[in-house]
Parts: structure tokens; C-alpha cells; sequence
């Protein structure tokens, strides 16, 4: 059955006529002459954990776009929430609730400008016809609510659920009837909760689309904290990191287009197996630049550091001192990478520091000034510590993941890691309080015990630490693991239970070839999980999977860049791939229009996808670059290069209304070619001359659209390609 372009106006009649009622709390503000108060005081919760619902807030707000604004909360409980109503006109009937990513814990992410611009937030939930719902998932940053404690269940789906079933009495009361259909979305950690939130709580959500989420399989219904395989495969990516150094370049060479596609070349023999192990946990091919530019990989570490430190106490010190550990039998590994002296702090950098002093303006400094603009979700605002400057350690330490722990000052006894480092400055992040605070109420002077024995040894974590899932078999012979075993760590409360697969309503999962952050192994999961809970059927009836190639964690802009090739010249934008993967979530919920997924193969711990777009299936266009007719060519400067760009559509998924080339590595797409929306393949060639000599990435973007709309501003569905031209 063909997909339907996108919704359509929906027939729900004009709202009902509205009565006035007493806010529950006082000071609520109304959005035009006749918006109702609003009373939540009848309500009676579902969840016995939630004492009664209030409303501190209710105001009108014109940005990102107009909507009556709400905030409340749960009395004695942390869990808060915000309802974002739009116009009744611009409304169709639905509940969208997004889910923050990572721990979650703020209830205004997806209502701010920079999730705005990374997902949409806000005008996409307006333009799927939709009122927005945000909740902490139950939590005030990464602490947890002192009345819930250590309970998974809480933090993973149920805050989330209660406070969507408490906005459909308040949509009522706006809007004049609750809404048809509820969705819950979103990626990373919030990927990894919204099947939670489906699975468990039927009565609240009819659909749920998570990107780029992970985690275990565990039976139905129960309350156990997740087993994260991220945290071996993160500790495996930053040892790779560490023992490569600047050979890592040497492999990101090897593994883009045109390069001699053997990353091992050149390595010596420890190298060659941490970066083998690396692949076959599930590594991306062709993302090896995010290994020397890693983004928020270090959070997790510096968000469980002290857990695991706490829980795996036995592994931490067997690493250095017994038979079998790196650490004990093979020092030379390890020791010109230690780091363990008190030392002094010469000065503290805070979040405005970082986005108002041109002292800060560098590119090395790019991943720190989004920190400092994600900071701004914190009371602390501008005002919040995030690094500090220590001078006179050794330039031989590795400093990502060392322990900072405050010994004198009002921050005395703090304990933070470095979550990355420039110069002499050093950006740190912890666990609850310290997550809060950072570097807050460090003065200069103050002095700092900088250790990284810990850090060194979760960089073999992965050895130690074994799994069930596949991508773990080669750390086993004849089913038994190679190396000594220590129990398998649990993920903060903060990310919920395990998946079990079992769930009502429909789930359209999407997963990007290129993340570094949740590799795509982990998209190989869920639908194991699912045909375990409901047979064959159940999955074919559903649940879709849908791959989106060249994306990473983050959009382009958000990468860090390369001193001669901006990120987009070989990353896309995936949000629009999100944005029509949710009107496809609509259509399959309300019409039963179900969504082409994609083909792919999972071997050693790589996915590939077909080269044809026809067996590919899913919605983004496939496309390939040649230059003089190969992948790579070398030419004479001054010598014109023939490029050509072949670019198709999947089925039913729209036709090409964009194609635009990048020559010069900037990420300006200055170069377009003439296309009419019409074709659904396209085979162009252009030519190019290169005056000077070094190496070039020509570069075609293709984008597609459902409908075939020149001129649309979202929905633009992108995929590209490149070739490499040596010019002497």
C-alpha cells in the first residue's frame, strides 16, 4: 500500500464550549480574552506514587511559537511538568510528548531554542497537529527524588505517564475534549525510555517512535535498572583512543571515501586488537573521526563513575594488582598514561565565560561552548562553573575520565571527572549534587587531587565485563569468556528497566548508521526483543525499523569540526528523516497505513545496508559520487575533474527536489543543480577544477520529499555522497 504524503486535517469539529474554573493554584495567567482557568483538583492520579496535581504556571508565550504555557508539578514528589497548548485552530487532536535525552531530569527541553533547532520541539509538535507534553521524567537534574529512590519504574516511564494522562484533562478543559491519539518520542536516553513508556503504560500512549535508543531484554513487568552494553563499548572506544594517539587520523584516513579501507595498517599488535575488538562490539564504519573527537560519549562515564567504582570495587583493584589484568601484567600499557598528584586551581571558567570572552572563541573549543549553552537549562544559568584551569600537570597523562576531587574550599570533598580537556583547562562533569554543581563555589587557590587510575582501568572494562547479546562473541571461545568476569554493571535508575518487547499500539524504531554514541548494533535489539514477546506476527503487525545512513548522535552542526572538511560533507541532518518517520507513526496509528522500513544485514558487528533503492526500501534517497568515474582519482591542479552524482528514491517514499555539491570542504552546498521535483532517479555530472594542490572531498547532497514540494521547508529528506581528489 502506497504511504500517504503526510496528515490530513483532521475531523475533529470546532471545540466545545467552555466553561470557567478556579486554577488550582493562584496567579494563573490566561491566553486570550475567553481562555479558561483551569482546575486539575478532581483529578485522580493512576499511579498511587503521585500525590495531587498543582499548576504554578499558566501564561501565554509567543516564542518558538505562540501557546498557552502550563507548569506544574505532583505535590511530594520531584516530578514536574509542562503542557504547550497552541491556537485550537492549529490543533488536531493529538498528545506529542518528546523525551530528553541522557538522564533527562528537566521538564523545558524541547520548549528552548537549541532543542528546538536540533529536533524540532515545540513547531513540530504545532505542525503534527499536536500539543506538547514535557516531564523530568521524575527527577530534578541527576538526582534522584528522595521519596522514589533507586526505583527504575519511576524515572523510566512512569512520571512520563502520569503526566500525560493528567495534560489530557487539561487538553479537555482547553480544547474541549481530550485528545484521539498520544505519541511518545525521542533519541538517545530518550530512545532508550519511550518503549518503556509504551510497553508499560498501554492506557496513555497509542504510538512511539525512539531513535537511536539501546539496552537489554528482560522479561515483562520487571522493576530491575537496564544493563547498558554502552558502558564496554564506550570504555573500549576511549582505550582505543588513548593507545592510538595521533594514529587514529591514520584510520579515519584509511575509512573515507577513496582511502585504502584497511584501518589496521601501520598498528602495532595491542593497537590491532583493541581496535578489532572495537569494530566487532559494533563500532560504525567510516565514524572512526569521532574516536579522536569524541562528544558526550564521556558523560555516561563521568554520570556512573562513582557507582561503578562503588559496586565493581573488586575489578578496579584486581586491574592493578592481580594476575590477568592489563594493569598488573602489562604496565607498560598503562603507566605513561597515569596521572595521580594534588596540584592547585589557577582560575574557574563559567558557562559565560565560555560564550562571551573571545579568549574562548577557538575551535578546539566548540563541544564546550554547547556545554556552556545546555547549561543554560540550570538555575546557575551563565553563572554555572563548568571548567577549571590546573597548571603544571604532565603532558604525557591521558586527562579524559580523570577524577578531579576538590581537598580544600567551600567545595571540599566534591568528586568530579574530566569529561574533556584544553590546554590547561579542564571540563568536568559528576553525579547528582556534583552534576548540579560543577565547579561551583571552586575559588582559585583551592586545591585538586587529579587521579586517573580509575579511568585507566575502565578502558578495559569491556574485557571484564561480558554480555549476552552477539556483538559480544568474540570475547568468548566455545561460549565461555576469555578473560576473568566480574558481574555486568547496572545503568543509573535514571535510564529505566529493560526492554521486554511486549506492548500495545504500534512502534517505528529509527537508528542511524554513523552514531557514535549508540552504535548501530544497538538498533538490532528491540526487534529480537519483540519477536521474543509476540512472535513473528506481532513484529510484522507492529513494529517497523527504519535506518537513517550518514547520520550521527548529533546533527552536523553540532560536531566537532576538521581543520579542511566541515561535517556535513559527510554527516546529514537526520530531523527531517524524524519528522516524516512521525507523520508515518500518525498515518500507521490512525489509518493503518503501515511505514516501509529498512533492508539491511548485521555481520561482525557492522550493519549494511543494499546499494539499490529499491531492495533498501525505507525513506531516504541512496547515493553515490565518482570522480573522472572512480571513488578516487589524482590530477594536476588546473586540470578539470569530471564529477558525476546517481541518486534514487525508495518507493513510494517521493522524489528528488534537491541536489547541490560542496567542492571546497566548507559545507556551503554553494553549488546546486537544476532539478523539478518530478524525477524519482537522477544521474548528473558537472565538472570542477581545483587550482591548488591537497586533498578534496567533492560532496553532492540529495534531498527527497514526500509530496515532490520545491519549496518546503521541513520534510526535506537527505542522503550524500562523496569522492576524493588528490590534486599534485
Amino acid at each position: 500500500m502506497a504511504q500517504s504524503s503526510g496528515l490530513s486535517e483532521s475531523e475533529l469539529g470546532p471545540p466545545d464550549a467552555l466553561g470557567s474554573a478556579e486554577a488550582s493554584e493562584p496567579g494563573g495567567t490566561e491566553m486570550g480574552d475567553n481562555a479558561p482557568s483551569l482546575d486539575v483538583r478532581d483529578y485522580s492520579v493512576t499511579d498511587p506514587f503521585f500525590g495531587a496535581p498543582y499548576i504554578d504556571l499558566d501564561e501565554p508565550r509567543e516564542e518558538p511559537v505562540p501557546h498557552r504555557h502550563i507548569h506544574g508539578g505532583f505535590e511530594g514528589t520531584d516530578t514536574r511538568f509542562t503542557f504547550y497548548f497552541p491556537p485550537a485552530e492549529q490543533y488536531q487532536g493529538r498528545l506529542i510528548q518528546p523525551l530528553e535525552g541522557a538522564h533527562a531530569g528537566h521538564e523545558d527541553a524541547f520548549g528552548s531554542a537549541l532543542m528546538g533547532e536540533m529536533l524540532g520541539g515545540l513547531p513540530l509538535a504545532v505542525r503534527l497537529g499536536g500539543y506538547m507534553v514535557e516531564s523530568n521524567m521524575g527527577h530534578i537534574g541527576d538526582d534522584i527524588d528522595p521519596k522514589g529512590g533507586e526505583d527504575p519504574t519511576l524515572y523510566g516511564h512512569r512520571a512520563a505517564a502520569e503526566s500525560a494522562r493528567l495534560s489530557k484533562l487539561v487538553a479537555a478543559q482547553v480544547y474541549g475534549k481530550p485528545p484521539h491519539h498520544s505519541y511518545v518520542w525521542g533519541g538517545s536516553g530518550g530512545g532508550r525510555r519511550s518503549p518503556l513508556c509504551l510497553e508499560n503504560a498501554p492506557d496513555a500512549w497509542d504510538g512511539a517512535l525512539p531513535f537511536m535508543g539501546g539496552g537489554d531484554i528482560a522479561e515483562h513487568g520487571t522493576k530491575e535498572r537496564m544493563k547498558g552494553a554502552q558502558v564496554m563499548a564506550f570504555a573500549c572506544m576511549f582505550n582505543v583512543q588513548r593507545i592510538l594517539g595521533d594514529k587514529i587520523y591514520d584510520v579515519v584516513d584509511a575509512m573515507q571515501p577513496g582511502g585504502s579501507g584497511d584501518p589496521f595498517a601501520g598498528l602495532t599488535n595491542h593497537e590491532r586488537e583493541e581496535l578489532a575488538c572495537l569494530y566487532r562490539l559494533g563500532y560504525p564504519r567510516g565514524d572512526e573521526y569521532m574516536i579522536a573527537n569524541p562528544m558526550g560519549q564521556i558523560w555516561l562515564w563521568t554520570s556512573i563513575a562513582d557507582m561503578l567504582q562503588h559496586d565493581d570495587a573488586d575489578y578496579f583493584d584486581a586491574f592493578w594488582t592481580k594476575d590477568g589484568y592489563v594493569g598488573h601484567d602489562m604496565p607498560s600499557a598503562v603507566e605513561g598514561d597515569l596521572i595521580d598528584m594534588n596540584t592547585t586551581v589557577s582560575r574557574v571558567i563559567t558557562a559565560g565565560d565560555l560564550l562571551q570572552d573571545p579568549e574562548f572563541d577557538g575551535p578546539e573549543l566548540t563541544v564546550a561552548r554547547m556545554m556552556a549553552g545546555a547549561a543554560m537549562m540550570s538555575p546557575e544559568g551563565l553563572n554555572l562553573a563548568l571548567a577549571i584551569e590546573v597548571k603544571g600537570l604532565p603532558s604525557s597523562g591521558y586527562r579524559m575520565g580523570a577524577g578531579l576531587r576538590m581537598t580544600s574550599g567551600p567545595a571540599a570533598g566534591r568528586q568530579l571527572y574530566c569529561s574533556s580537556s584544553v590546554g590547561d583547562l579542564f571540563f568536568a562533569d559528576g553525579h547528582g549534587e556534583a552534576n548540579l554543581l560543577r565547579f561551583s563555589g571552586v575559588l582559585a587557590g583551592d586545591e585538586v587531587h587529579v587521579d586517573n587510575h580509575a579511568f585507566l582501568a575502565f578502558c578495559y572494562y569491556h574485557r571484564h565485563h561480558v554480555m549476552e547479546q552477539s556483538f559480544f562473541d568474540h570475547l568468548r571461545v566455545d561460549g565461555r569468556p576469555i578473560y576473568q568476569q566480574h558481574n555486568v554493571p547496572v545503568m543509573s535508575p535514571l535510564m529505566g528497566v529493560a526492554y521486554s518487547g511486549q506492548y500495545k499500539g504500534k512502534l517505528l524504531w529509527v537508528h542511524h548508521t554513523h552514531d557514535a554514541s549508540l552504535w548501530p548494533a544497538q538498533g538490532t535489539v528491540y526487534p529480537q526483543a519483540v519477536a521474543q514477546a509476540q512472535g513473528p506476527d506481532g513484529l510484522a503487525e507492529r513494529f517497523c525499523l527504519r535506518w537513517s545512513e550518514n547520520a550521527e548522535h548529533v546533527p552536523p552542526a553540532f560536531v566537532p569540526k576538521t581543520t579542511d572538511r566541515h561535517p556535513s560533507t559527510w554527516l546529514i541532518d537526520y530531523l527531517p528523516i524524524i519528522e516524516q518517520s512521525l507523520f508515518d507513526l500518525v498515518d500507521w496509528v490512525e489509518r493503518d497505513i503501515k511505514p516501509v522500513g529498512t533492508a539491511y544485514r548485521y555481520t561482525d558487528g557492522k550493519i549494511d545496508l543494499p546499494a539499490s533503492a529499491d531492495e533498501r526500501g525505507g525513506i531516504q534517497p541512496v547515493v553515490s559520487v565518482t570522480a573522472n568515474g572512480g571513488v578516487r582519482t589524482e590530477v594536476p591542479s588546473g586540470e578539470p575533474v569530471t564529477l558525476e552524482v546517481t541518486a534514487e528514491v525508495p518507493p513510494n517514499a517521493g522524489t528528488i527536489i534537491g541536489v547541490s555539491w560542496d567542492f571546497d570542504g566548507s559545507g556551503a552546498f554553494s553549488e546546486p543543480m537544476k532539478v523539478d521535483g518530478a524525477d524519482t532517479s537522477i544521474k548528473l555530472s558537472t565538472t570542477h577544477t581545483f587550482d591548488r594542490p591537497g586533498t578534496y572531498f567533492a560532496t553532492c547532497r540529495v534531498e527527497s520529499h514526500r509530496d515532490g514540494d520545491m519549496a518546503a521547508t521541513t520534510r526535506r529528506i537527505p542522503n550524500l555522497a562523496s569522492a576524493r581528489i588528490i590534486v599534485t
